[in-house]
């Protein structure tokens, strides 16, 4: 008899601590500039503290914005707003004669 093993998460999107899909990636992205952004801020010579205090805020703001955009638009965010954007805003005809061939 063959025993087989249940996969209860297939199809579902990768989630991380509140943090869904894409957003988990742009996150560790922007960290990754971050550490990039404190080196070359240590290398020129700027004391510590200061390194220190603007990677915290600039930090602070990522992750306030990450997880901004995870919970507003979900997965398939970025896909939405870029779908919305070719959408438009009205549309023009110079006859009737797409309307009356909808009532036939």
């Amino acid at each position: 008899m063959a025993i087989y093993q249940i996969n209860k998460g297939i199809n579902k999107p990768i989630e991380f601590k509140g943090l869904k899909a894409q957003y988990i990636g742009y996150l560790a992205g922007g960290l990754v500039i971050l550490l990039i952004l404190f080196a070359a801020m240590y290398i020129m010579g700027v004391p510590v503290s200061i390194c220190l205090i603007i990677t915290a805020v600039l930090g602070s703001l990522l992750f306030y914005q990450v997880f901004k955009l995870s919970h507003k638009y979900g997965e398939h965010g970025l896909m939405k707003i870029a779908a919305k954007r070719y959408l438009p805003n009205h549309l023009k005809f110079s006859s009737r004669k797409i309307f009356l061939r909808l009532k036939r």
